[in-house]
């Protein structure tokens, strides 16, 4: 219940003044509608159905003393013409403050769904390695559709609870004792009921949990869909699709079930409570006809508000594991935060290298203490403008020192200087708005070729992107597709080779005009010809600006004005590409005579 009322804070703070108009509404327009009421009394006894003598029933009284002023032949059209006028405002106002309902209820799912994204872009790269990205697909899509639902339901159970209150006050006004009784039974049925209540927040626990397990396999398979294909495996991923389908279907068909159980509950229990009720004011309290059609007239309308409050209540328990798990989440990025993210970053200007940069005694571990090193008492100096190349078996730590050196990732130990300044914490975006990086996994979004390019340089000419797709060796396929520039790439840039898409991304980076480049295996998937250019290119560059290579090819490093050999987190080698190769019994020229006496003559 606190993560609800958290939200309904965030509600309050984001909505402010309209919140307040909204609840001041529905006190009103209950009110009228209680007014409503009151005036069938003189509507029935003009037709004849009571006596107008109703002198002990408030304010009816004192209403119908000046329509008795009225001609016979007018009184009529006088108090039904009231009554249009008076539901007819109140038909208005409802509709006013279901529109303003539209705007708190749609505006605060926006701020959320902004909130949560902003959070997540500030959180650190760390952050990212410890999660599935499932789990975030999860939280902004069905945990904060449930959000939205339930902080609709507590409007509306606000809506309900004021128009409830302005009902029995008029009941208690009418008559204590019999109101007083009515509620004591309405209070036993929810003291009763509350066992529905915690069953539904058992299910939505459940919901929850199923959610996760159907977003995160459904990402798994998409993402292999190539291996189910290849395997033949669709069989067992179906029979795994079925069992998770059934576990939802009768989570959902459970809840139903345990909502009807409750209603069914409180609509027995309504006509017992009914009759009694009427027995007991005729039999015991002995009131007047008049006033007990009014009181039932009230209670058959408050009743059924409370069977509302019950099911809201049933309802917003089944979305609670949706606030407690995007108000955890919400809290974890902050923990996480590293950056503050705005529309027009300006987060320091790009750092301009004069001498390179060097690491001193860098030591990490990616799950504490009791994990293996993945890097351990790293030194290291990386001359400006030189080609610096890392190399080594996989898993020797080569994307971890480069995550460190930019900043994704702070190290246990050590520290990382640029021009001898340490720039750890906030100095760290400033490098890193000088770095260009090309993973080995290309990244291309479901765009054109030219919005891929401009999301590194939002201001570059068309001059400038066929440059730079010049420079990685794409220029020549670009124009053959079907609309050049405009053509839309797919999924992960799906519709283009794995070498075509690591050309794309190589222009991507060197059209930012980087300080440091870092390519990390981004030339693994290009044929002879093309990574012959791509190196004829990087030599062009040379001067210009800071590279670091990645490769496991040790062809495309021969141009490397220094070489560093990891193995098991530690640098065993360093020097320059003909040094190492030299020395027979060191581990960079072992393999390199094993990839020699792979390649097929």
């Amino acid at each position: 219940m606190e993560h609800l009322l958290l939200y309904i804070k965030k509600m309050h703070h984001f909505a402010g003044k309209k919140l307040t108009v909204n609840l001041i509404g529905m006190v009103v327009i209950s009110f009228l509608e209680g007014i409503g009421i009151f005036l069938l009394i003189p509507v029935l006894g003009l037709i004849g159905v009571l006596d107008l003598h109703t002198d002990g029933i408030p304010f009816v009284a004192d209403l119908v003393s000046p329509l008795k002023t009225i001609p016979d032949g007018m009184r009529l059209l006088v108090v039904l013409g009231g009554f249009i006028l008076l539901i007819a405002g109140q038909a208005y106002l409802q509709r006013k403050q279901t529109h303003l309902n539209l705007d708190i209820q749609h505006g605060f799912i926006r701020y959320l769904r902004m909130e949560m994204y902003q959070g997540l872009l500030q959180a650190k790269w760390a952050f990212y390695l410890q999660r599935r990205r499932s789990d975030f697909y999860n939280i902004m899509t069905n945990e904060l559709s449930r959000v939205s639902q339930g902080a609709y339901l507590a409007m509306r159970l606000m809506t309900t609870i004021l128009f409830t209150a302005v009902q029995i006050g008029f009941a208690l006004w009418l008559s204590a004792q019999l109101t007083i009784m009515v509620l004591i039974c309405g209070l036993a049925l929810a003291v009763y009921a509350s066992r529905f209540i915690k069953r539904s927040k058992s299910i939505g626990d459940e919901t929850s949990e199923l959610a996760q397990h159907y977003m995160g396999g459904m990402t798994d398979h998409f993402n292999g869909m190539k291996d189910i294909k290849s395997n033949r495996s669709e069989a067992q991923h179906l029979t795994w699709f079925r069992a998770l389908c059934g576990k939802m279907e009768y989570n959902l068909v459970h809840f139903g079930k345990t909502q009807a159980t409750s209603q069914y509950i409180y609509k027995v229990a309504s006509v017992i409570i009914i009759t009694l009720f009427v027995y007991v004011s005729l039999e015991v309290f002995h009131v007047q006809a008049e006033k007990l059609m009014l009181i039932i007239i009230i209670f058959t309308r408050l009743w059924p508000k409370f069977s509302t409050l019950q099911s809201n209540w049933e309802q917003i328990a089944q979305t609670l594991p949706a606030f407690k798990n995007l108000a955890d989440l919400q809290k974890d990025c902050e923990l996480a935060k590293e950056l503050e993210v705005h529309d027009n970053p300006a987060d320091g200007d790009p750092v301009s290298m004069e001498q390179g940069i060097e690491c001193r005694g860098i030591t990490y571990r990616y799950n504490g203490s009791q994990s293996s090193y993945a890097l351990k008492n790293i030194n290291l100096s990386i001359p400006v403008n030189r080609m610096t190349a890392i190399v080594g078996k996989s898993g020797a730590g080569k994307s971890t020192l480069i995550d460190i050196i930019i900043g994704l990732i702070q190290p246990d130990e050590g520290e990382v200087l640029v021009d001898g300044r340490n720039l750890a914490g906030d100095d760290s975006f400033s490098l890193r708005r000088s770095v260009s990086y090309v993973s080995q996994d290309p990244f291309l979004f479901h765009a054109s070729i030219r919005e891929n390019l401009l999301i590194a340089a939002p201001e570059a000419t068309e001059a400038q992107m066929w440059e730079a797709l010049q420079f990685s060796a794409s220029d020549e396929f670009v124009r053959n597709l079907p609309q050049g520039l405009d053509t839309i790439l797919g999924d992960r840039g799906v519709r283009l080779s794995g070498g075509e898409r690591q050309r794309i991304v190589l222009a991507r980076a060197v059209l930012r005009k980087p300080g440091i480049l870092i390519l990390d295996e981004a030339t693994s998937a290009l044929d002879s010809e093309n990574e012959a250019k791509i190196q004829g290119a990087l030599d062009r560059l040379r001067g210009r600006m800071t590279i670091i290579v990645i490769a496991h090819r040790l062809s495309t490093i021969r141009s490397a004005d220094q070489v560093v050999v990891l193995e098991k987190g530690e640098v065993i080698q360093r020097g320059g590409y003909q040094q190492l190769s030299a020395d027979m019994k060191g581990t960079f020229s072992k393999l390199l005579h094993f990839q020699s006496d792979k390649v097929v003559p």
